[in-house]
């Protein structure tokens, strides 16, 4: 489905549920993402590969589970004429200047049972999946559900397959005759209590080469079970995103944590028109923020910093290409030529060119910003206590301003202005959320963007219930909100 501005806020929940559907893991993701992309326009990047970066280009770049998007400005009116692309600002001789970036961060995994090596045993008679837990997961939340495997498999020949079982795990509790104190208190033992049954050992031959759970996985890719070498796989629960509530105003779903901010932004940035454009619109989708975020392709790694910094190296060389024979021919990044750069592929005439580069990169982060925007935490009818007892986010409310004194948020006075900003271009309430002070809040992608690049940071994101569980639970309105604020913020409204 084709999202507009004027999208109804069911019509957006119902593409947020089938986006989630599309991505039961990280790597799934990036490709949801980059499948979607594509179709509106977008041209998928080889980071190996020099890159043609032109005015009013839309472009994608995926790394592993995360993915980078972004829209060059240029055409008529916009940015092409004012600095992107023009030839003062390589030189040095004008007044021009490189755009900034508006960012909106988020990631695509979340809490869950991720598959360890050699997985399948059995016990009892009954074949089983060794698991490790993934982040910090509400445990008793997966109990009684339905479990498929999805993720990402590699192939003795180094081929990278996505893979996604049907319902085929279970981690069955334990019957309440057998624990008469469960219901006072649940203890999970972490490694003996979580590990699913995925069948019966009598129908299989026991857990044998692509008898378990690889054979299951290797299956749904369509490669032979012999020929996997690794994989990167998690659980997800079967049951697919639904609404429901009295007035269908609940949005129930796995992973809304935080594939709610992943489909509003690229479903954002895919409607945002190049032309007019002060500042370049990207989406930076990150992998592994629940354990840390400190992975080549998490924000702690340097995947959102190579991508910007080339994007500036190529709005300079097409500015320096501009300014001689064949004006307005851009040219790829990493074109050959006068290269006193050392074989960086950046077009300059004279060895300070990479420090002309640089510089203009540092000049164009210091006008970026960047909306880090991840789930966050309405107050709870049944635990009202645990909140803040003035700042009350309610689910409907519209979206979240995210605070923290410890700067575990990183939301600043000025990343607020320009937040409220959007959102009144956008017609949408905003609310603030700040923890109660004897319940510390976790963290976000935002301090990590804020500390690596040095942006202007706000964290937002839409208010859940049941955070980290296998189901969360949102507003519909919120999502709807949240995919406006994204295009405002995206639009440089």
């Amino acid at each position: 489905m084709r999202l507009t501005t004027e999208s109804a806020p069911t019509a957006v929940a119902a593409d947020l549920a089938e986006f989630v559907t599309e991505s039961p893991s990280s790597f799934h993701a990036a490709d949801a993402a980059r499948r979607r992309l594509t179709a509106a326009g977008f041209t998928e990047l080889d980071e190996r590969a020099e890159w043609d970066l032109r005015p009013g280009g839309r472009h994608l770049v995926v790394r592993d589970g995360a993915i980078i998007a972004w829209v060059m400005p240029g055409g008529a009116g916009g940015a092409g004429g004012s600095g992107v692309g023009g030839a003062g600002d390589a030189a040095g001789a004008g007044s021009a200047e490189v755009p900034g970036f508006a960012v909106l961060g988020a990631h695509t995994d979340s809490p869950a049972f991720k598959l360890k090596p050699h997985p399948d045993f059995t016990v009892e008679g009954n074949l089983q999946v060794g698991v490790e837990i993934y982040g910090g997961p509400l445990l008793n939340s997966w109990l009684d559900r339905e479990l498929c495997f999805a993720g990402r498999l590699v192939t003795v020949d180094g081929a990278e397959v996505l893979a996604r079982t049907g319902p085929i795990g279970r981690i069955p509790q334990l019957a309440i005759h057998l624990d008469r104190q469960v219901n006072d208190k649940l203890a999970l033992d972490r490694q003996r209590h979580v590990q699913p049954v995925i069948g019966l050992e009598a129908l299989t031959g026991g857990a044998g080469e692509g008898a378990g759970v690889l054979g299951a996985l290797a299956a749904s890719a369509g490669v032979e079970a012999a020929d996997v070498v690794a994989f990167d796989v998690v659980t997800i629960p079967a049951q697919e995103p639904a609404r429901f509530g009295l007035h269908e105003e609940f949005l129930a779903s796995p992973r809304l944590d935080n594939l709610s901010s992943v489909h509003a932004g690229i479903s954002a940035l895919a409607l945002v028109e190049p032309a007019g454009l002060d500042s370049i619109p990207l989406v930076a989708a990150f992998d592994h923020e629940e354990v840390g975020s400190e992975t080549r392709s998490g924000a702690s790694g340097p995947f959102l910093a190579d991508v910007t910094e080339r994007i500036i190296a190529g709005i300079v060389a097409g500015a320096r290409a501009g300014a001689g024979p064949g004006a307005g021919e851009s040219g790829p990044v990493g074109a050959s030529g006068a290269d006193a750069a050392g074989g960086s592929g950046i077009r300059e005439a004279s060895a300070p060119g990479a420090g002309r580069v640089r510089e203009a990169y540092l000049r164009a982060l210091a006008r970026s910003v960047c909306v880090s925007s991840d789930a966050g935490h309405a107050v709870h009818p049944n635990y009202p206590e645990r909140h803040d007892p003035v700042n009350r986010p309610r689910l409907g409310g519209g979206p979240l301003l995210k605070i923290n004194a410890q700067q575990r948020y990183a939301t600043d006075a000025v990343g607020t202005a320009r937040w409220a900003r959007a959102c009144a271009a956008a017609g949408v309430h905003y609310q603030e959320f700040v923890s109660n002070n004897a319940m510390p809040c976790g963290s976000t992608i935002g301090p990590l963007t804020a500390t690596r690049l040095g942006m202007t940071t706000v964290d937002a994101g839409i208010a859940l219930w049941s955070m980290h569980s296998a189901r969360e639970m949102c507003a519909v309105s919120d999502v709807h909100d949240l995919f406006r604020v994204a295009h405002a913020f995206l639009s440089g409204r």
